[in-house]
């Protein structure tokens, strides 16, 4: 039992674990997704009535009473959680516990799936991402579509009289939760700050005992086609499903490579390059580092290439850009350098890049792809000097103005003015 708004640590977690691994659990099943929360729960089946996405996973009725219960309570009821950190680490804690035969389904396809009963067996199933944004209907059918996954691999075992147990969760809560570390405050207060929970570490590359590249990415998205959708942010920094051992670091040129396989039905492998060079400039007297290029290549035949703009920073320094990818909207831009890379579309957010003078293996300080002189303080401005004019101009007509120096008597003759005057 834990009480309300408890966040359970990684030490906890592997406690509330241990009656999965008991001799008779021999199989374990374990369902990531990129995001999940109870609301996922709670707001998908009372939103869309009789069209229940969780068919295979969540009796209604239990739905239903928990529903019941929070709007009955007399308080906002915070319910207990996981700690994204441990969550996290789910996967190595899981492998260290017993010697598992680890089995990664990344296809979505499971109907091939062949198991040997006689080890102790781990198989990760990479479900879809959900959509980001507010399409709803766009991500209850990413729901529903998981749903059927899990349906569908759980029902295939029970048919072949295996014993399983299954773990279903993600790498990160679906929105952003107010902190809980402060139970005993009783008042609100303003200008509450709230915790997003879903960071995790960046991916580094290693030479000896040496960090020699860091990469960081809130959303790592691929389009093909304008039709083939690749998020490889969970296969990145998550599980970090990647192969980056054709990394080369050097003084002068590093290169990123990351390879993926099979990262989506239809494409056996995928390898994305950034090439990083480190320049001494006269002008300012220092060395930089420049992303030059960003390279796709895709079954080791189609080879696509960007040219990459505003991506520079000191050579002590990283550098960071809240958007970058192909749309002319991004402050930094991948531009395309030949005709395959026109039929690929990137979307990087809040990127964060080092390929040199790595320090205590975290980033350095960070420059943004953002001047101080941004469009919206240009508008300011100006704006700013316009007004600020206008008024100067009125103050300057008003000073101008001239009171008569004669009058006219009413009772006496007209008052006579010399054209000369």
């Amino acid at each position: 039992a834990l009480h309300e708004g408890h966040v359970v640590s990684a030490q906890e977690l592997t406690g509330l674990l241990k009656p999965v691994f008991s001799p008779n659990s021999r199989n374990l099943i374990l369902f990531l997704q990129d995001r999940l929360s109870i609301d996922d729960f709670t707001y998908h089946i009372e939103s869309h009535g009789n069209k229940n996405p969780f068919q295979n996973q969540v009796n209604k009725l239990s739905v239903h009473l928990l529903q019941e219960i929070l709007q009955s309570s007399p308080s906002s009821l915070v319910l207990p959680a996981v700690d994204c950190k441990a969550t996290r680490y789910l996967l190595s804690f899981l492998q260290e516990s017993r010697v598992w035969k680890l089995t990664n389904i990344t296809n979505l396809d499971v109907s091939q799936l062949e198991m040997n009963t006689s080890k102790p067996n781990l198989l990760v199933v990479q479900l879809q991402p959900l959509v980001s944004g507010l399409n709803e209907i766009s991500t209850l059918e990413a729901i529903a579509e998981n749903d059927k996954i899990i349906g569908n691999l759980t029902m295939d075992l029970q048919e072949q009289g295996i014993h399983f147990s299954v773990i279903y969760t993600a790498a990160r809560p679906s929105r952003i939760s107010r902190r809980t570390d402060v139970v005993g405050e009783l008042r609100r207060q303003l200008m509450a700050t709230e915790e997003d929970s879903s960071s995790y570490p960046p991916l580094n590359v290693t030479t000896g005992n040496f960090t020699c590249i860091l990469f960081y990415a809130s959303n790592f998205s691929l389009k093909a086609n304008n039709s083939v959708l690749i998020d490889l942010t969970n296969a990145t920094f998550v599980t970090q499903n990647v192969d980056s051992s054709s990394s080369e670091c050097s003084d002068i040129n590093t290169t990123l490579s990351l390879k993926y396989t099979k990262p989506v039905n239809g494409i056996s492998s995928l390898e994305i390059r950034f090439l990083m060079t480190n320049r001494f400039y006269g002008g300012s007297a220092r060395n930089w580092s420049t992303l030059d290029s960003v390279e796709i290549v895709q079954d080791e035949e189609k080879f696509a290439k960007f040219n990459v703009s505003v991506i520079s920073a000191p050579a002590e320094y990283s550098f960071h850009c809240q958007l970058v990818g192909t749309s002319n909207l991004n402050p930094a831009r991948l531009i395309p350098s030949n005709d395959e890379a026109k039929n690929w579309d990137v979307f990087i957010s809040s990127l964060q890049i080092q390929g040199f003078n790595i320090e205590n293996n975290q980033f350095s300080y960070a420059s943004d792809c953002t001047g101080f002189f941004t469009p919206a303080i240009w508008m300011g401005l100006v704006t700013s000097i316009i007004l600020v004019w206008i008024l100067a101009y009125g103050i300057h007509m008003i000073m101008q103005l001239t009171t008569n120096s004669r009058f006219d008597d009413p009772k006496g003759p007209a008052l006579s003015v010399p054209q000369t005057e």
